[in-house]
């Protein structure tokens, strides 16, 4: 019983800091017509993956900003991916969520606190192309810049390296059907033996 109280306690916190601004400002209210919009938008765009026997399922990854407007630009403008939600706090993008254009991975883009750091050392975001190189050469052609150009690695996949606007550090990558397989290492050093 204490259990059931102290998670709808969490619960509550949760719920309460999600209606505040990134200034911890409490957000004003929206109507009865745009959450009902909102709920239709959302339930006819992105339907959620199944999740079987009660397993964990991977969701989303959520990336700090100090300016989300921007970050939807370079990964909707830059990398392809499609707007979702883009909720917005006295004209400013504060929050969006974004689907990957060859699937259904998402991310989210989250205004980051004031005087917040956003550096995210030791956390790189991957998406997978199959055109690797042909997709590097049209970004390449726009003027982007990459850290590496696609390149095999040692583990076998072919990766090329980018940092978004604000320093997040992407791999665009191709595995494959070695995607999966526990002994890519092992076949990348044989391969490397012969």
């Amino acid at each position: 019983m204490k259990k059931v109280a102290r998670k709808k306690a969490i619960a509550r916190k949760v719920s309460k800091a999600a209606r505040k601004g990134a200034a911890g400002k409490p957000l004003p209210a929206a109507s009865k017509k745009t959450r009902a919009a909102a709920k239709k938008a959302s339930a006819a765009t992105v339907q959620p993956a199944p999740v079987s026997g009660g397993k964990l399922s991977f969701n989303h990854a959520m990336i700090y900003l100090k300016d989300v407007g921007r970050g939807i630009d370079f990964y909707r403008d830059w990398l392809g991916f499609r707007l979702i939600e883009d909720f917005r706090h006295e004209g400013r993008s504060v929050y969006a969520r974004m689907r990957a254009p060859g699937g259904d991975g998402t991310i989210a883009l989250h205004q980051a606190g004031p005087g917040a750091a956003v550096a995210s050392d030791g956390v790189r975001l991957y998406f997978e192309v199959p055109d690797l190189d042909e997709f590097c050469q049209k970004l390449r052609k726009r003027g982007f810049y990459f850290t590496q150009l696609p390149q095999m690695m040692p583990w076998g996949w072919r990766h090329a390296y980018l940092n978004d606007p604000e320093g997040h550090e992407i791999s665009l990558y191709w595995a494959g059907e070695l995607r999966m397989k526990k002994t890519v290492m092992k076949a990348a050093e044989q391969a490397g033996n012969r």
